[in-house]
């Protein structure tokens, strides 16, 4: 078998642009994967055609070769560049292979330690502003069957924030706490934006919810600072969603600057990458929780490493998305009690409608204009995929 093209396909997906992959084979198989850049999906996906220069003519099947061979053919290697466009045509190759093979991708990680992962909610609360508009939605998030929630209550606040802000934030999650009780979990985004002192002073407010973790509490550009955070507060560290290869996973968990690693798998090298950085956390015993906003085929290859992978904890999910969701795929969501079910059909088990794709086609989008929008999370005709 050999690869005959890789085609990066790109769709609007409102707040950003799902930028999906396409393999194809002399062998009639072809592989998906994804490496949605919010902001740079045009760069990435002429990082995927620079990729295909590489791949054409060669066995798919020889993962672990290509990959190493693409990433030190890169003299100026890592980067969220090339790395998410490896990321995507990786997954890609493990797509082909699974389907060849007529097995899950799982079955060729290892195989199961379980049959559903626990699920948390990402965009259930747009388009509220007010604390009890918060509470109105966790609430329906709750009731949807979510035992997590996780959101950035810190408006556009950056480096520092003002007292009225930080009040009405912790308003914000006091309303959320008293509204959907102990047994839901509260986890608290912050962006990367803080500096340490504002960072701190944060970490020590929400001491008194009892979150599940404090999520990139200050810039990812700095380890040290990230380490001064979580040495000097009780609240539980999350980040690592900008770590671009096993190599910079190896410094932040020998570092011990947080309590959970989240390594993107449409951005860290794929699924054997983030394969390897949940190995190394999982000898420092350290849980991994994989950052999963992006689109359908990410989620679908994040369930297929959630299946295989012991310290893999819980499972990042968008509680609404943009309605022609279902249409650009045949996306499954199994999802009941909190947990969402792995899938069984062979290779990433999700298959691309190019023709409904094509329907939505790229339209640029600015980091900025949407920093701190709350009502820019979801478009007004949201649909949500996860019934109570």
């Amino acid at each position: 078998m050999k690869i005959t093209a890789i085609t990066p396909l790109i769709c609007h997906a409102y707040r950003t642009n799902w930028v999906f992959v396409k393999v194809t084979t002399d062998d009639g198989l072809h592989g998906i994967g994804e490496a949605t850049l919010e902001y740079r999906e045009t760069t990435v996906a002429e990082a995927i055609r620079e990729l295909g220069r590489l791949f054409v003519g060669r066995d798919p099947h020889q993962i672990e070769a290509l990959w190493h061979e693409a990433y030190r053919s890169t003299y100026f290697r890592g980067g969220p560049v090339y790395m998410s466009a490896l990321s995507a045509v990786e997954m890609a190759l493990w797509d082909i292979k699974g389907k060849a093979l007529g097995v899950p991708v799982y079955q060729l990680l290892g195989g199961k330690v379980r049959d559903s992962v626990p699920c948390y909610a990402n965009g259930w609360f747009a388009p509220a502003k007010t604390p009890d508009e918060f509470a109105a939605k966790a609430k329906e998030a709750v009731a949807a069957g979510f035992a997590g929630l996780k959101w950035d209550p810190f408006g556009s606040a950056y480096l520092d924030i003002a007292k009225a802000d930080l009040r009405l934030a912790l308003d914000i999650i006091s309303a959320v706490k008293e509204a959907v009780g102990d047994q839901v979990d509260l986890l608290i985004e912050g962006h990367g934006r803080f500096n340490v002192a504002t960072a701190v002073r944060i970490a020590r407010e929400l001491e008194k919810f009892d979150i599940l973790w404090f999520e990139e509490p200050v810039p990812p550009d700095n380890l040290d600072a990230l380490k001064e955070v979580k040495q000097r507060t009780r609240v539980p560290i999350a980040a690592g969603e900008r770590l671009y290869s096993r190599w910079e996973a190896s410094r932040f968990l020998e570092m011990s600057c947080a309590d959970f690693i989240q390594p993107d798998v449409s951005h860290c090298g794929g699924i054997g990458e983030l394969k390897k950085i949940a190995a190394m956390a999982e000898a420092r015993h350290l849980a991994v929780c994989p950052h999963n906003p992006s689109g359908p085929v990410a989620n679908a290859a994040t369930l297929q490493l959630a299946a295989c992978t012991p310290n893999f904890f819980i499972h990042e999910t968008m509680a609404v998305d943009v309605p022609w969701r279902r249409e650009i795929c045949n996306e499954q969501m199994r999802f009941a009690n909190g947990r969402m079910t792995i899938p069984d059909a062979p290779g990433l088990g999700i298959e691309l409608n190019e023709e409904a794709i094509a329907k939505h086609p790229y339209e640029p989008r600015d980091l900025r204009h949407y920093n701190g929008t709350l009502t820019a999370i979801r478009p007004p005709d949201a649909t949500s995929y996860f019934k109570a």
